[in-house]
């Protein structure tokens, strides 16, 4: 596997990057906090309008062509910047579950107006009171007739106050192994927001006897857990692509300060503790990027990443905070005051770590597939 960008590449890389720099400064990222929708509609349109909606989809479907490799590049960008956006679970988690498993009518009607900025998705899957085990929804599925009946909720369900349609995992009443994936208009449930350490405004989702037909299955009757995988995949290993920007960015703004910041008359960076903490800082992010891009090309290449995908999302998970403690180290005090940008990167680091599961449950996935026993 080469790292190394291609022409192509770089110039999408460096043109989100100039965008964001532009458009989301940190002032924006602490307004969205307290912004009842929480995102801009005007930077949500003009990042459609650059084509990163449809980065990864086919161009019949109105996408751009390019592949997922591009569109982490860009969602990279997002995690350095902090973008308060439906992106990740609009083109990442729903979109590219459609592409890859949804009819002609499915991917034609959705795929267009997703590239286009005029669809807003989320993922719905997370069971109340649940870890991240392989089937944690808590959302059942009683067939009637040519329709089936969804009943119960799900939790931590990103910008679903923003959302036109929800993916939402099901299982069948007497089979909870028995998973299909439904696609189901946002106002046909009931969103309510959750407060939680992170700016992606997380809700529960309640379903009550919300009727929907089987048009709206995503694949086939009993083959979400396919769907599942797929956008479990993709999402894990864009929210790694999204850590990576976050460490990158935490690891430049503590050498730009411990090259400023004087005591005794001397930059701090002069010490050999703050040189050992950030070139630790810099292992770490070096080490995120190549583990977190060898699974993104492997996904992008069509090659089973199953194992890659859970070693870079454990090891990025862990890495991520690490990096934040090391900045927070050597920044001292001023890192806690609400006012730096330190606190609002460990939040990230935080919420980023619990999403699509954490170090915990990745680890155990690895030692899984490499046939160890849960306890070593």
């Amino acid at each position: 596997m080469d790292l190394t960008l291609t022409e192509d590449q770089e110039l999408i890389a460096s043109t989100a990057r100039d965008f964001l720099e532009a458009r989301c400064p940190m002032s924006h990222v602490r307004g969205m906090e307290t912004d009842p929708l929480g995102y801009s509609p005007d930077l949500w349109k003009e990042m459609a309008e650059l084509g990163w909606a449809g980065m990864a989809f086919p161009e019949e479907h109105g996408g751009f062509g390019a592949g997922f490799l591009e569109l982490c590049l860009v969602v990279e960008e997002m995690g350095k910047y902090l973008l308060p956006s439906p992106f990740l679970p609009t083109v990442v988690l729903c979109g590219m579950a459609i592409a890859e498993h949804g009819t002609e009518e499915q991917t034609t009607d959705r795929l267009a107006a997703i590239a286009s900025g005029d669809k807003i998705m989320s993922y719905a899957r997370a069971a109340p009171a649940a870890g991240w085990p392989t089937t944690g929804s808590a959302v059942t599925a009683t067939p009637t007739g040519e329709e089936f009946v969804l009943s119960g909720s799900a939790m931590f369900v990103p910008f679903a106050q923003a959302a036109d349609e929800l993916l939402v995992i099901a299982q069948a009443v007497d089979e909870p192994d028995h998973l299909t994936a439904f696609l189901v208009p946002a106002d046909a449930v009931i969103a309510e927001p959750l407060d939680t350490v992170g700016a992606d405004r997380l809700h529960r989702v309640s379903f009550d006897n919300c009727t929907v037909g089987t048009a709206r299955v995503l694949g086939s009757v009993g083959d979400g857990q396919k769907v599942m995988d797929t956008v479990e995949s993709y999402g894990a290993a864009a929210t790694c692509a999204a850590m990576v920007g976050g460490a990158q960015r935490v690891l430049d703004m503590t050498v730009r300060y411990a090259t400023e910041r004087k005591q005794f008359d001397t930059p701090i960076g002069a010490f050999q503790a703050i040189q050992h903490h950030c070139a630790n800082m810099g292992v770490d992010v070096l080490g995120s990027r190549l583990i977190a891009y060898e699974a993104i090309w492997r996904l992008a290449e069509g090659i089973d990443a199953t194992q890659e995908v859970s070693m870079a999302k454990a090891w990025v998970s862990e890495a991520y905070r690490r990096v934040c403690d090391l900045g927070h180290q050597v920044h001292g005090a001023i890192g806690f005051t609400r006012e730096h940008e330190m606190g609002t990167y460990m939040r990230h680091a935080i919420s980023t770590e619990l999403s699509f599961g954490d170090g915990e449950h990745h680890w155990g996935r690895i030692a899984d597939g490499l046939g160890l026993p849960e306890k070593v």
